[in-house]
């Protein structure tokens, strides 16, 4: 049983073009997630998705470079891009990861993973799905590859193609979907990266902890010494999905 974390990345964002180069704290934000994600206990193989424009191109240069395995495909149909990607590296499992969020838990993505394998009748996990209760920006998805054809087989609308796993959880009656869920609400707190601000914040997390290995709790720990992470980005809107 092969899990592949495919992490999701472009540099044509509008709102903060070519974000997932940006530094954090000495290395880009793209380095941090993969870093974080291959500490992850129950995943086999970390690819880094991109889209076949020519403008992403830089990004399987430095890809490349650093080592990371990538592939590129569709630039809006990303739910074929995840497809050819999982096919490409024989995934029995695939967890989805987007690369704006540098503060990605991987002790959440394993509790994720954990909860699909336990389950042979689960086709998919996540852990913002009924409701959200933890922060924005440590979302993890895991689901086994038929789920994962099958929703390429089922999705029309252009969102659904867009946005990966909408048509699963758009669904519920169609598939068996699993939650990881913690008990106290920290939705309030926006950690993935979409402007200066959001960046300022995760650039200021990491500089609290210098050197430190740090898991999510240690984050919300931290807020009680630095209450002014909370006005950072707190006015930012996050965009609707179609």
């Amino acid at each position: 049983m092969k899990n592949v974390a495919i992490i999701q990345a472009r540099l044509g964002s509008t709102r903060l073009p070519a974000k997932v180069l940006r530094d954090v704290q000495g290395q880009s934000m793209l380095k941090r997630v993969v870093r974080r994600v291959q500490q992850c206990k129950y995943i086999d193989q970390v690819v880094v998705a991109t889209s076949d424009e020519t403008v992403d191109q830089a990004l399987v240069e430095y890809c490349h470079d650093e080592g990371f395995d990538v592939h590129q495909g569709p630039h809006l149909d990303v739910l074929r891009r995840y497809t050819d990607t999982a096919i490409a590296f024989k995934a029995d499992n695939i967890i989805r990861i987007t690369a704006d969020c540098p503060l990605i838990d991987p002790g959440v993505i394993d509790q994720v993973i954990i909860k699909l394998m336990a389950d042979p009748f689960l086709d998919y996990t996540c852990n913002f799905f009924p409701v959200r209760r933890f922060p924005r920006g440590l979302d993890a998805e895991a689901f086994t590859v038929e789920t994962l054809l099958q929703a390429n087989e089922m999705a029309f609308d252009p969102p659904e193609r867009e946005h990966v796993t909408l048509q699963i959880y758009r669904n519920p009656s169609m598939y068996k979907i699993g939650s990881v869920q913690t008990t106290e609400d920290h939705s309030a707190l926006r950690w993935t990266v979409d402007t200066m601000d959001d960046l300022r914040l995760i650039n200021s997390i990491y500089r609290h902890f210098g050197f430190r290995r740090f898991r999510w709790r240690n984050i919300v720990e931290a807020y009680r010494e630095n209450p002014q992470w909370l006005t950072i980005n707190q006015n930012i809107t996050q965009k609707r999905v179609a």
